[in-house]
């Protein structure tokens, strides 16, 4: 009998029940919520006249409709403020875990799940937010679900799912300067396509992936989904254990040293078999950006836009659509392009890691006077530790600013939208029609990327500054 994937091993042990010819039942060891899909979910249980089954396995915030400036404040806009009360109000109700604004554990709710140590190798973690597949970085089984499910899992701490294909993405070898997990994830997706990863849970290997840090992992499989993935993962190793040791909310003495363990054990066998397997080469990637209207639509930040020859014929229709919507032309050049806005922040790219970098580029150099910069901290203990670090003062020397915790203008559900018919040069996860905002245009890059289009104004190679 063949050995089996990373991902057969943590679904496997969550199966409560098979559907014969349909999906099976999977037990939910953590279940994440925020303000915008669980109204509705509670809601329904409250209708149902039942509680929430295991209210010690949710843990919630507040993060998309939360504003990041002046967080002390009433929430202006009335629907966000009635959302943020409400999920207040719901957690009360069923005794539920709730960081609510200004409290230090507050946050994005993918970036709080790591760095409090609730995010464990081998567990099924699920939130009505389809980049939950960031906690994969761990080794864990996580996806986002829909507000029905959201409603499932807190009725019975189980869900209801098909069990995906397998498919395992290698990057081999050493990544050149200047590249980063960004530039390795835009490179993979504008390889397989916004679609080539549907109906597949994708394990990331490979040595170019082993030599990420925990934050440049999460990058990683956080944009497993825009390729259409299920969600990414990937096994955990020694750097794995050695990230969550000491964190609040990880088994601490002996009782961590047996959950290692146990962790050690949690990779694919020798002789498992994927469904599908693709190999890439560290070296032939570099500084990445989008130029069109999905996340695949990327290109070497040094290169030029396709032209029509280059695409496939059914693409044909939506490439030069995203064209004219992004004002570009095929073949254009994309060095040059002069640019409005820079947002670093999302739980994509909010963590410590993505603010130092960010920082020690533009330590002793100014932001370019045309460019509004927003760089907005992922949780309130990264905001703590800008601040302790000297990175809040580098960054209001160069003339940023940071701002409040909260998901900010990775999507135009609070203040911090892009204005229509301006570009924004960003590190979150989607470049869609009006993501940013109505009539706005994105192109996602990485922090490096964004530091060096925000001094310069306009896109650069970040090389030729480094």
């Amino acid at each position: 009998m063949a050995g089996k994937t990373l991902f057969d091993k943590i679904w496997d042990a969550h199966v409560v029940e098979v559907i014969k010819g349909g999906p099976s039942v999977v037990y939910i060891d953590k279940h994440l919520i925020h303000e915008v899909t669980s109204p509705q979910a509670f809601a329904g249980i409250d209708k149902r006249g039942i509680g929430v089954f295991r209210p010690q396995n949710t843990v919630a915030t507040p993060d998309h409709n939360v504003p990041t400036v002046d967080q002390h404040l009433p929430i202006k806009d009335q629907l966000s403020r009635f959302q943020v009360d409400k999920l207040t109000e719901n957690c009360e109700k069923h005794s539920i875990t709730l960081y609510v604004l200004g409290h230090p554990f507050q946050g994005i709710v993918h970036v709080i799940g790591p760095e409090l140590g609730i995010t464990q190798p081998g567990m099924t973690m699920v939130c009505g937010d389809s980049h939950t597949s960031t906690h994969g970085a761990f080794g864990s089984v996580a996806f986002g679900i829909g507000t029905s499910e959201v409603e499932m899992v807190l009725a019975t701490q189980c869900i209801l799912q098909p069990k995906p294909k397998r498919m395992r993405i290698n990057v081999e070898g050493e990544l050149l300067k200047g590249v980063t997990a960004k530039d390795i994830i835009l490179y993979i997706i504008s390889k397989i396509t916004a679609s080539g990863g549907t109906g597949f849970f994708i394990e990331f290997a490979g040595s170019a992936i082993r030599e990420l840090s925990m934050e440049g992992r999460m990058t990683v499989c956080n944009m497993s989904i825009e390729s259409g993935a299920r969600g990414g993962l990937i096994a955990p190793d020694d750097k794995t254990f050695e990230y969550i040791k000491g964190r609040e909310f990880a088994p601490k003495g002996a009782d961590f040293d047996k959950a290692v363990a146990k962790w050690k054990e949690l990779k694919t066998d020798d002789d498992a078999v994927f469904d599908k397997e693709l190999t890439y080469d560290a070296a032939d990637i570099e500084p990445m950006i989008t130029y069109g209207t999905n996340p695949g639509m990327g290109a070497k930040i040094s290169g030029r836009i396709p032209v029509e020859q280059d695409i496939e014929k059914s693409n044909l229709m939506s490439f030069n659509k995203a064209l004219n919507y992004m004002g570009f032309k095929a073949g254009d050049s994309i060095v040059g392009k002069e640019i409005d806005y820079v947002f670093v922040g999302s739980c994509t790219n909010g963590r410590i890691e993505d603010l130092r970098e960010v920082a020690a580029f533009v330590k002793g150099r100014k932001k370019a006077d045309n460019v509004t910069a927003w760089i907005v901290p992922g949780s309130k203990q990264i905001e703590k530790q800008a601040n302790e670090e000297g990175i809040t003062k580098i960054l209001e020397e160069a003339g940023f600013k940071l701002r409040q915790p909260g998901c900010s203008a990775c999507l135009a559900m609070n203040d911090d939208k892009i204005p229509e018919g301006k570009i924004s040069v960003s590190t979150s996860n989607r470049n869609f029609e009006g993501r940013q905002g109505p009539g706005s245009r994105t192109m996602l890059a990485s922090p490096l990327t964004a530091a060096a289009v925000a001094v310069s104004g306009k896109i650069v190679d970040p090389r030729t500054l480094l």
